[in-house]
């Protein structure tokens, strides 16, 4: 395999709501802190949590969604990339940050205050990505098996 894999997947609750910024020629970039926590019990049989925070960055439609559906505490589900900036400070310091780049979102809370896109069920969860080719796709037509059991070769 030539090259490799970069596919990031979380759920967790957002730390914050969005901040987003409206840029030139109707783009849009949507920032926000996702904590992912995992729990388990150590060797005394206490309970242990374990919090990660990861910073998100959102682009245009699925930036949209965000400022307009999505606030703190807000469970999601996300797929991304991992993107890492580098720079020098004023002090001459090499620093790093790392972010994930959404690529599809699903919201997984049940809202039942008008908050999330309108549908017939308030606890569907909405699923939304950044290639909007692959939003009007119908889905994939399965058959379950020949039609006529004549046609196998045996």
């Amino acid at each position: 395999m030539a090259g490799g894999v970069n596919k990031v997947i979380l759920v967790g609750n957002l730390g914050q709501d969005p901040e987003v910024r409206h840029l030139e020629g109707d783009k849009v970039v949507a920032n926000v802190s996702l904590a992912t926590t995992e729990s388990y019990k150590d060797r005394s049989g206490n309970r242990v949590d374990n919090t990660e925070w990861h910073d998100l960055e959102l682009w245009d439609g699925l930036a949209k969604i965000a400022e307009n559906y999505l606030k703190k505490g807000s469970k999601i589900y996300v797929e991304g990339k991992i993107k890492t900036d580098s720079w020098q400070d004023e002090q001459g310091n090499n620093r790093r940050k790392v972010r994930i780049r959404v690529q599809n979102l699903t919201m997984l809370d049940s809202r039942t205050d008008g908050q999330a896109p309108a549908s017939n069920n308030s606890t569907n969860n909405q699923n939304y990505n950044n290639n909007p080719s692959t939003q009007q796709m119908p889905a994939p037509n399965v058959a379950e098996g020949p039609a006529d059991d004549d046609d196998l070769p045996f």
